[in-house]
């Protein structure tokens, strides 16, 4: 039952000390969340309540069927940005059909989690590339924080792009309302004092670390209180004050998404890629926080958990979700030892959606907005751009072009051509893989790139190394490659292609290589292999390719040269090794 429950077993498992540290981790966590719910409803251009609906059964899904003990799910910004750049296409913000859409989206978004994490296909993230997903979370956090600017100016503007964003907000920036402004530049100045200064001072006040932490934590709830009491106090929702409005009491109904053959198939697209670009940025917290506990997280289940999320998600009112990064931070240092903290956290939230909407009518928006800006820009990293140039200048490539789609096209746009371009990449680095022809170092029986060490080399046997494995995309190059070098020369008799770096050869691959075994014995030149891996040779030998081989299949190189050139390799076996050979810059 554990395996297709796996919350039976550490609920088997649970003590009081668990109970102790996920109850004090679910009341930081509750104290985070709220706030960030709303905000980031607004974000998605929902009504805050869904924010608190997404951070309820969605939590509970999860706790039944992940793998990680951190993991805190629920609305995030990147996520939001996605869920209203979709949705916004099917429907206008504010009406039935876009809430509507918007729970469809969620429970697309789990249908799909769960159907690959069944089916084990959570591999299917890796087309999704470390530059591509730092690219697009960087522009997506400069895409959000400008999203929020017509919230902390209290002006109107609309657009889904950067330029018609800024384009805009410049347009209406006669509307500005200096209240709005006095409390959106001042809770933003706030929160970010909160995070950089506060922790550190109360510390020097004598407090325990774990009160600072918690008070740290609960910042964003200070800055909602402050600006109610001051728009309260100050009527300053009658002088222009946007604020959130009357919030419905209570918990969500258990509602399904619409079933329209038709909105489904349209948002289709936009659930895988929410779903993978969701599921990517939550296994890679999930894995980071169990290594600091030496546990283990499971990739295929936690696909299955994020599926349950979001189907709960769409079925009680809810919106897309996924593991957050700051609030599992959270979670994990606040001591929570089983998704059960997730559950007490749900709990919380409900107490809040039950008692604590009426207190919320009278809350600015650009306090909201503040707590958005504030969280997104801790994930931009402009600096990636610099080390990825330095680094690979085709990874830069690929991450540059999905930051400029992100923020000129959009954000779907964008992540689309970023893994359009990585494939894209990947296949030309691939169709002409590193190939170096090597010799042996002195009295050794290792063989190292002829331009990069001093060697000995075989007058009548071309030694060549393949650092790739074999498939459609390179198989004629190497062909040719191949084929050119050992006729260069015509005092070369034979050719062995030494395969220790080749995990793979497709058929395609397995074709060429019949072809220049054929064409290397018409030129009077045998064809060897050498080094081939088992799982290698298991699939050759399954084809009639060994029967044809004009040449053998050696263990080792040292074994190929030996039978190929006895007299060369014995008199570089009894030299002495020398000095500068570099034996690890192969």
């Amino acid at each position: 039952m554990e395996r297709f429950l796996p919350a039976l077993g550490w609920l088997r498992r649970y003590d009081r000390d668990q109970l102790q540290s996920d109850a004090l981790a679910a009341v930081i966590v509750t104290i985070m969340l709220i706030p960030q719910s709303l905000a980031y409803a607004l974000l998605a251009g929902l009504p805050p309540e869904v924010g608190l609906y997404a951070s309820l059964l969605p939590l509970v899904g999860y706790a039944l069927f992940g793998s990680s003990n951190a993991l805190a799910v629920g609305p995030v910004a990147v996520v939001s940005l996605m869920t209203a750049a979709a949705v916004g296409e099917m429907a206008a913000v504010g009406t039935p059909e876009y809430a509507g859409a918007a729970l469809a989206l969620a429970f697309l978004s789990g249908l799909f989690l769960v159907a690959i994490g069944l089916l084990r296909l959570g591999f299917l993230a890796s087309l999704l590339s470390h530059p591509v997903i730092s690219g697009f979370i960087t522009a997506s956090g400069l895409l959000i924080a400008a999203s929020q600017l017509k919230h902390i100016l209290g002006v109107k503007a609309d657009g889904h792009t950067l330029v018609e964003l800024l384009g805009s907000i410049a347009g209406h920036l006669d509307q500005t309302s200096l209240p709005t402004l006095v409390i959106g530049v001042g809770a933003t100045a706030f929160l970010f004092w909160v995070r950089k200064q506060l922790k550190p001072l109360l510390l020097k006040m004598g407090l325990h670390p774990r009160v600072a932490d918690i008070l740290t934590k609960a910042g964003p709830v200070a800055a909602v209180i402050v600006t109610i009491l001051a728009v309260k106090a100050f009527a300053l929702d009658e002088a222009g004050v946007a604020v959130v409005g009357a919030i419905p009491e209570g918990l969500p109904p258990i509602t399904l998404p619409p079933f329209d053959a038709e909105l489904w198939a349209q948002l289709l697209p936009a659930a895988i890629l929410i779903s993978i670009v969701g599921f990517v940025e939550s296994v890679s917290v999930a894995q980071t926080l169990a290594a600091k506990r030496r546990e283990r997280v499971l990739p295929n289940r936690e696909l299955v958990g994020l599926g349950a999320a979001n189907i709960a998600a769409g079925l009680s009112g809810g919106y897309p979700v996924t593991g957050g990064f700051a609030r599992s931070v959270v979670n994990f240092d606040a001591g929570a030892r089983t998704p059960l903290a997730g559950v007490f956290t749900a709990g919380g939230i409900a107490l809040a959606a039950l008692f604590l909407t009426p207190f919320f009518h009278q809350l600015p928006k650009a306090t909201l907005a503040a707590t958005i800006v504030v969280a997104v820009l801790s994930l931009v990293d402009l600096g990636a751009l610099k080390r990825t140039w330095d680094y690979s200048k085709a990874d830069f490539a690929a991450m540059a072009a999905t930051v400029l789609v992100v923020l000129l096209a959009g954000v779907e746009k964008g992540i689309m051509t970023g893994v359009a371009l990585s494939v894209l990449l990947f296949l030309a680095r691939s169709s002409r893989p590193h190939m170096a022809v090597v010799g042996q170092v002195a009295g050794t029986q290792h063989y190292r790139n002829v331009r990069r060490h001093r060697v000995v080399t075989s007058p009548k046997v071309l030694s060549v190394r393949i650092d790739e494995s074999l498939y459609f995309a390179n198989a004629r190059w190497l062909e040719d490659k191949v084929y050119d070098q050992a006729l260069a020369n015509e005092a070369i008799r034979d050719v062995v292609l030494i395969c220790s770096a080749v995990n793979m050869i497709d058929a395609s691959a397995l074709e060429s290589l019949e072809t220049l075994s054929d064409r290397l014995k018409a030129a009077g030149v045998r064809f060897h292999l050498s080094e081939v891996k088992g799982p290698v040779m298991d699939k050759l030998q399954k084809s009639d390719f060994l029967e044809h081989l004009n040449g053998e299949v050696f263990l080792s190189h040292h074994d190929a040269m030996k039978a190929l050139d006895p007299v060369t390799t014995a008199e570089a076996d009894r030299s002495a090794r020398p000095a500068n050979s570099a034996l690890a810059k192969s």
